[in-house]
């Protein structure tokens, strides 16, 4: 596990933006496509923002989210409206998106779809994961019912419904095994607090507890963590 720490979030963002331009023009010169997933909340606007207005062929680029909730693209809590705002812009608005939320009528009705959905992206390129104050990554909540087959390394599965016990709407959350297929991960967070989960969550084992574990004691791909003060 590779560890970042960044005076203040620009200088995060523009390390972040870097590392990801070049794994994606790498897997394009070398395969012609590359994959990033991303997470949603305030702490990936920024570095949206940058990644962007950076030069790549991103008509060969695809993009998708970690996790959504069940909600409309134009709901103020929608990943998605996120992502087409401030990421999907500028050079960006080229790529290719992968949304979670498709037309079922809840989480659980729509795992099919998008699972065959996910199958096409392959292996993705590069994968970034922010975390809760809970401990949760992606929508790997501590304490929901779905939270041991998310967790599930040999399940099969790559997405799934999960109802959480505090946080609002019903989400879809690709699986820990889906979001581990992948050539980097990069947990991504910022502030004092965020850092005292982390180091909560390196200290013991339980992945109930802190899901976050999950990630940080996995050896399916290289792992680096990109934290902010």
């Amino acid at each position: 596990m590779e560890m970042l720490e960044f005076e203040n979030t620009s200088a995060l963002d523009i390390a972040l933006a870097e590392k990801v331009v070049a794994m994606l023009a790498a897997d394009i010169e070398s395969s012609g496509t590359g994959s990033l997933v991303v997470s949603g909340g305030r702490t990936p606007v920024g570095f949206f923002h940058l990644l962007s207005q950076q030069q790549l062929d991103w008509s060969a680029v695809t993009i998708t989210l970690a996790d959504e909730r069940w909600v409309d693209n134009q709901h103020k809590d929608s990943n998605e409206k996120l992502v087409r705002e401030n990421l999907l812009i500028n050079e960006a608005h080229r790529a290719n998106f992968i949304a979670l939320k498709n037309s079922a009528a809840d989480a659980a009705n729509g795992e099919s779809d998008l699972e065959q959905a996910l199958a096409s992206a392959g292996q993705f390129t590069v994968v970034i994961l922010g975390m809760g104050d809970d401990g949760h990554t992606a929508s790997l909540f501590p304490g929901a019912e779905a939270l041991a087959l998310g967790l599930d390394m040999s399940s099969g599965r790559t997405a799934i419904a999960v109802t959480p016990t505090e946080a609002p709407h019903q989400r879809i959350s690709m699986t820990l095994p889906r979001l581990l297929d992948s050539k980097q991960v990069i947990i991504h967070i910022s502030g004092a607090s965020k850092q005292a989960v982390l180091q909560a969550a390196q200290a013991g084992e339980d992945i109930a507890e802190l899901p976050i574990r999950a990630v940080l004691n996995q050896q399916a791909a290289p792992l680096s963590i990109y934290w902010a003060k």
